[in-house]
């Protein structure tokens, strides 16, 4: 069993930054992939960015040259670095990682219990 962690979530004025963090924990596990999703009142859960194992990134066009997605794989933790935010960017932010477990050598796909972040305009 893996667990998801999010933090740094919080308020925000429009213009500012945030940066979430996201800690994996567990035993017997390797991530794969991991990524960022938001939820905003009322939508459909979307992808934000995620980064491949390698650190390949797939940015999403609404907030590419805003975010910036990186990740610690010796840590176990991704972080997405929100800069410039806007009110349309007010949601909350879920952590997910595709994970190997090697007792059961399956791959699962795991979720975060999300973070708030609220940008005032």
């Amino acid at each position: 069993q893996v667990q998801l962690v999010e933090s740094g979530g919080g308020l925000v004025q429009a213009g500012g930054s945030l940066r979430l963090s996201c800690v994996a924990s567990g035993s017997n596990f390797r991530i794969n992939a991991m990524g960022w999703y938001r939820q905003a009142p009322g939508k459909q859960r979307e992808l934000v960015a995620s980064i491949t194992r390698g650190g390949s990134t797939n940015i999403a066009d609404s907030v590419k040259g805003r975010f910036t997605i990186s990740r610690d794989s010796a840590k176990n933790t991704v972080y997405l670095q929100m800069n410039s935010l806007k009110p349309e960017d007010t949601a909350v932010y879920y952590c997910n990682a595709d994970v190997l477990e090697y007792v059961r050598s399956r791959e699962m796909d795991y979720w975060g219990k999300g973070t708030l972040v609220t940008v005032s305009s």
